[in-house]
């Protein structure tokens, strides 16, 4: 029994060497260990072997059985090797050239921020950001909205649990945290930290509890300015509109101030524009922002002095002016995330 064992293991090892797919390695196993492989023979004429010698033989049977599972886990192992490298093809040179990938672009509504962006930057504008999660002092309270003001409400905007704390935004104790609901967040947050003169535009990601239509999104896009320094008047802030309005929709575009409120401004307009290069909207004024001077509430919760300095502030969606200049109809097909859509937006 010992020498048929025996044999049985070197006739394994002799053949391994010749299996190399998955078809002949499954024949090669069941050769031994199959139904009417050699080792289940040999197992099956353990009856016949005396009792005497049966733990000898069994522990000969166990070794030789070791033996072909060891060698059937190294065969499997490069029957694998070898399926992996045939799907994976040729080896790769890695010293070759690449073959250039598709360049990304940036997405449209990124495409007009920084458009917006570049007209400010050249007449004297800073960028400045903020945190996207605020507390009610910068979005509310130090912009003269009082408690019981309706952007407060929970219907309105999106309020965070009570126990929530987030990294560099601190609150009073009383306070609660939320997402922003404008970028005059960004204003708040640069009065506090700088001395003026101030002129910055911050645009940047808002959110409120508006339910999705054509023209209403619960996350946006807003940029706005702010220009703080001594005698800053109502034709400052006439001219740079004019001037920004001139370069984004054309040099005959024209621009009307109308009286409105606002809690952070007084006075406080919205701004219309009309602009005879605007194709199939040439023939009429298009509401763009709101706008006006700082209100000296806002500059006093901000640690600046109202009798030395004033200044104005203008806040628009960019979706909005994205879906003036490239003829979008509806807002949410910037989210959507169709490649028919954005290749549109190409070069």
């Amino acid at each position: 029994m010992e020498a048929k064992l025996k044999a049985i293991l070197a006739d394994a090892q002799t053949e391994a060497p010749n299996v190399t797919d998955r078809a002949s390695f499954e024949a090669f196993k069941a050769r031994f260990v199959g139904p009417r492989g050699s080792l289940t023979e040999a197992m099956k004429g353990m009856g016949a072997v005396p009792k005497e010698d049966k733990p000898a033989v069994g522990r000969l049977i166990n070794e030789a059985k070791t033996g072909l599972t060891a060698l059937f886990d190294e065969i499997h192992s490069k029957v694998e090797a070898a399926e992996l490298a045939d799907r994976l093809g040729p080896a790769i040179d890695p010293t070759l050239p690449t073959v250039d990938a598709p360049s990304g672009v940036l997405h449209p509504i990124a495409q007009v921020r920084e458009e917006l962006v570049e007209v400010f930057r050249r007449i004297g504008f800073n960028v400045a950001e903020g945190t996207e999660v605020e507390t009610e002092f910068y979005c509310f309270d130090a912009l003269n909205m009082p408690g019981d003001h309706p952007a407060r409400d929970m219907q309105d905007s999106y309020y965070l649990p009570a126990q929530a704390e987030f990294l560099n935004v601190s609150k009073k104790a009383d306070e609660r945290y939320l997402l922003r609901t404008h970028t005059s967040t960004v204003q708040v947050r640069t009065m506090l930290e700088n001395k003026p003169p101030i002129r910055i535009v911050a645009p940047g990601r808002c959110f409120r509890r508006d339910t999705p239509d054509a023209t209403h999104s619960a996350n946006f896009h807003q940029i706005e300015g702010l220009y703080v320094a001594e005698s800053v008047t109502l034709c400052d802030l006439k001219a740079t509109l004019d001037h920004f309005v001139k370069a984004v929709f054309g040099p005959k575009a024209r621009t009307r101030l109308r009286p409105s409120f606002f809690p952070f401004t007084e006075p406080s307009f919205e701004m219309d524009f009309f602009s005879p290069d605007l194709g199939k909207l040439s023939n009429r004024w298009l509401e763009i922002m709101g706008c006006g001077l700082v209100d000296p509430a806002v500059f006093e919760a901000c640690g600046i002095d109202p009798e030395r300095y004033s200044g104005f502030a203008f806040g628009m969606g960019i979706e909005r002016i994205a879906m003036i200049l490239q003829g979008v109809d509806d807002i949410r097909y910037y989210y959507q995330n169709d490649l028919r859509f954005l290749r549109q937006f190409i070069g």
